[in-house]
C-alpha cells in the first residue's frame, strides 16, 4: 500500500511518499506539479475545478509580503491611517480563551478552523480587475482578502484561509472573504457607461487604457455580463443600477463556494432570508449576524456597503453550489 501526502509549505509543495509493498518512493527533490485548481486551507490543498493562482505561483498576489506589490521600494502601504506593513492577522479573536491559547502556541489546524469559521463574505471590488484590486487593497489601503475573482473566472488566493484577512470589519474573525472584479452599483449610469459598451454581440466590459490588458490570464478574453442590461434594485433604501458578473465568474465562484462549504462545513450553502424565504437585502442585526452561518454579502454586515450589489444573482450561486454538494 502506498501513502502519498501533499503538503503546502511556505516554499511550495512537497510530496512525501511511503510504501509497504510494491509502491514507489518519491526521490528527494522530485517536484510535484499542481493541477492548477487547488486552494490552500491550513497548508492543505483542495481541488475546486476552477482556475486558481496561488500567492506562491508566478503572477500570483502575495498578501504576506510587507512591501508593496507594484512598487517594492515601498515597505508599507501608502495609507496615512496605518503605519503597519502587515495586512492580515494570524489570530481570529472570537475564539474561547483555551482555544486562543492553543492557537498561540500551535497555530491553526483544519479541525479547529472548521469549528470556528462559518461565513463566506462576498464583495465586489469597485476596481474592475483583480490586478487593480490588489493594488488598491494591498498597496494603497493596507488591507487584505483571501480570494480575488477576475473577469475571466481566474481565482487568486492571496492568503491561506486560516489567516484573518482584513476585508469585512466585524465579520473578519469568523469569515473567509472574496473580492469579485466588478465596477459596482450606482444611482445613475455615468460610471457604467464608461466601463461598458455595446457591440454586435451585446454588452462588453471596456477597461481604461491605463489598465492595458487588465492583467487577465485568458488571452483575448472579452468580458460580458451574464445579463445584457443593467439590473436595477434597492439596497439600504438606495436605488442602484449594476451590470451582472460574467458567466465565467459565476462558474468559478460556484465551484470555489462549494469547495469551501465542503472543507469548512459550517459555511452553509445559503444566504440570509426573510420570513417568506426570500434573500434579504438589508443589514443583519448583531444577534442575527452572530446566529447566521453561510454566504453573506458585505451589505448584510453594514449599511455603509451595498456589495455584491443588486445585480448579484444569489439564486444562481446557491443553486449551483448545492448541485455540487451531497
Amino acid at each position: 500500500m502506498t501513502q502519498i501526502v501533499r503538503v503546502m509549505t511556505a516554499a511550495g509543495l512537497l510530496l512525501l511518499g511511503g510504501c509497504a509493498s510494491g509502491g514507489r518512493f518519491a526521490a528527494p527533490g522530485e517536484p510535484l506539479e499542481r493541477s492548477g485548481d487547488e486552494i490552500v486551507v491550513c497548508g492543505q490543498l483542495f481541488h475546486t475545478g476552477a482556475p486558481v493562482v496561488l500567492w506562491t505561483d508566478p503572477g500570483g498576489y502575495d498578501a504576506y509580503r510587507a512591501h508593496c506589490h507594484f512598487d517594492p521600494s515601498q515597505d508599507r502601504p501608502r495609507n496615512p491611517v496605518s503605519d503597519d506593513p502587515v495586512r492580515y492577522g494570524s489570530f481570529r479573536r472570537h475564539v474561547p480563551e483555551d482555544v486562543a491559547q492553543r492557537i498561540r502556541t500551535e497555530g491553526w489546524d483544519l479541525p479547529l478552523l472548521q469549528e470556528h469559521v462559518d461565513q463566506f463574505v462576498l464583495h465586489y471590488d469597485v476596481c474592475g480587475t483583480s490586478r487593480q484590486c490588489f493594488r488598491v487593497l494591498h498597496d494603497l489601503r493596507g488591507l487584505s482578502v483571501h480570494f480575488m475573482l477576475d473577469l475571466d473566472g481566474t481565482i487568486y488566493q492571496t492568503l491561506d484561509v486560516k489567516e484573518r484577512a482584513w476585508h469585512a470589519g466585524a465579520a473578519n474573525d469568523r469569515s473567509v472573504g472574496i473580492e469579485i472584479a466588478n465596477i459596482g452599483a450606482y444611482a445613475d449610469m455615468e460610471v457604467l457607461e464608461r466601463w461598458y459598451a455595446r457591440d454586435d454581440d451585446g454588452v462588453r466590459v471596456t477597461l481604461p487604457e491605463s489598465f492595458g490588458d487588465g492583467g487577465l490570464r485568458t488571452a483575448d478574453y472579452v468580458a460580458r455580463p451574464a445579463r445584457d442590461i443593467p439590473v436595477e434594485g434597492a439596497v439600504h433604501g438606495r436605488d442602484l443600477m449594476q451590470y451582472d458578473l460574467t458567466d465565467a465568474q459565476y462558474d468559478s465562484l460556484i465551484k470555489l463556494t462549494a469547495t469551501l462549504c465542503r472543507v469548512l462545513p459550517k459555511i452553509a450553502p445559503d444566504a440570509p432570508r426573510d420570513a417568506d424565504g426570500n434573500i434579504r437585502w438589508d443589514v443583519l442585526s448583531a444577534d442575527e449576524r452572530a446566529a447566521f452561518s453561510g454566504l453573506i454579502g458585505h451589505y448584510h454586515i453594514t449599511t455603509n456597503k451595498v456589495d455584491p450589489g443588486p445585480a448579484f444573482d444569489w439564486q444562481r450561486l446557491i443553486a449551483g453550489v448545492r448541485g455540487y454538494l451531497p
